[in-house]
């Protein structure tokens, strides 16, 4: 979610918007109703993600790196298999 905050509002209450910005939302700060930044939560890390579940007990996971997977399924003709999908849950 965007929000739009001008620039003596967030000075005054900065702790609330930091709350905010650390939930997930982005903010537009504005002077005098014009926009002149933005402040956006960082991207989640996938590896830091994992991490945080492999300590809640949630996954096991040995800390090693990813490997990407080959794909095991190979459309024939010009469809994509997302192209092939899409058409059987019709």
């Amino acid at each position: 979610m965007i929000q739009t905050v001008g620039i003596e509002e967030l000075q005054g209450k900065l702790t609330g918007y930091m709350q905010q910005v650390k939930a997930g939302n982005t903010l537009t700060i504005t002077e005098s109703g014009e926009a002149i930044g933005q402040i956006t939560p960082l991207p989640v890390i996938l590896e830091d993600r994992l991490q945080h579940l492999s300590e809640a007990g949630i996954i096991i996971w040995s800390g090693k790196k990813l490997t990407s997977l080959k794909s095991t399924v190979q459309a024939q003709g010009d469809q994509t298999v997302a192209d092939l999908l899409l058409e059987n849950r019709e």
